[in-house]
């Protein structure tokens, strides 16, 4: 599988990951039917994307990838539409987080495909 395809699928199983917790969050404990649903596909297809992407690249790497960069993208959604804020020491953090994922991904000799 070309590095592409696995980035792609890293990406569609953070994206998915982003809005299942997202409706998670207005699933109400499981009591609302629709939010409930798209949680449960969401994470269908995350955790089936980074299966395959587990297959190619370390459990260690992509886990860091996935999470930091769904921590990121989770805040940033919360922030933009649930009126969540983020003050600077938020945001100093998920910048370092930011930093950190990058880091992993252009100098460690651990990701390889």
């Amino acid at each position: 599988m070309s590095a592409g395809l696995v980035y792609l699928l890293l990406l569609v199983a953070i994206a998915a990951e982003v809005v299942a917790t997202t409706a998670l969050a207005r699933s109400d404990g499981f009591a609302r039917l629709v939010p409930t649903l798209v949680a449960l596909v969401g994470y269908g297809i995350a955790f089936w994307c980074l299966s395959i992407v587990l297959r190619t690249m370390p459990t260690g790497i992509v886990y860091a990838i996935w999470s930091g960069f769904g921590i990121v993208l989770i805040a940033l959604v919360a922030w933009l539409f649930q009126g969540q804020k983020l003050d600077v020491p938020a945001m100093v953090g998920l910048g370092l987080i930011i930093a950190g994922v990058l880091v992993v991904n252009l100098f460690s000799k651990s990701v390889t495909h």
